[in-house]
């Protein structure tokens, strides 16, 4: 099994490069879904995130109006803190269920929106990080995502720098191409990846 780590600032386009990368194969565990996953209606998430925000945050069919939280945790790094305090774990239990089913000779990627910020890089065998400048960032986040201009940059200001994710990256996919040209570079990016999911596996068999 080949564990990779993706991540990406926020507008970057990294859940295009992670579809691409399913398309060819990858066993794909998604954070931000699995962060939904544990804070839906009747868990124990849901119930830790309203003792610690109130049920302010809570939409009126009782599920978490995440746009509110985002309001308040994205603009309060202390409060950031709290959020992530009680999500990542849950996330982190999850997430190691999942990688535990697939099968041994796997490329299993990771789509982890926060490795570089909570130091998670040496969790995996690589890091592939998905680059693009932040004018781009903010115009996909404005435009195909409506937020405001305040939001988006109060979102992007929350991450890690573009050079901070650079510097814990084995591979670097640029996203301020055409999408032809995206897909060329995750073929190739895809073609290493199953090398090296080869060359793990028979290293473990020649161990045992």
């Amino acid at each position: 099994m080949l564990k990779v780590g993706l991540t990406g600032g926020i507008g970057a386009g990294k859940s295009e490069v992670s579809r691409l990368l399913v398309e060819h194969g990858a066993v794909l565990i998604d954070a931000d879904r699995i962060a939904r996953e544990v804070v839906a209606p009747g868990t124990p998430g849901l119930a830790a995130v309203v003792e610690a925000f109130g049920t302010d945050v809570l939409a009126v069919d009782g599920t978490l109006d995440r746009p509110k939280l985002g309001s308040i945790v994205f603009a309060d790094a202390d409060r950031l803190a709290v959020l992530n305090s009680i999500v990542h774990p849950l996330v982190g239990a999850r997430s190691r269920e999942l990688e535990e089913a697939a099968s041994a000779d796997s490329v299993v990627v990771h789509d982890v929106p926060l490795l570089a910020e909570n130091g998670l890089a040496k969790l995996y065998d690589l890091v592939i990080v998905v680059d693009a400048d932040a004018d781009t960032q903010l115009d996909r986040l404005v435009r195909l995502r409506g937020m405001t201009e305040e939001d988006a940059r109060a979102r992007m200001a929350a991450q890690a720098t573009r050079e901070q994710r650079r510097e814990i990256a084995d591979v670097v996919i640029d996203n301020d191409v055409p999408l032809e040209a995206l897909r060329r570079r995750v073929r190739d990016v895809w073609a290493d990846l199953e090398r090296r999911a080869r060359a793990t596996e028979e290293q473990q068999t020649s161990s045992e």
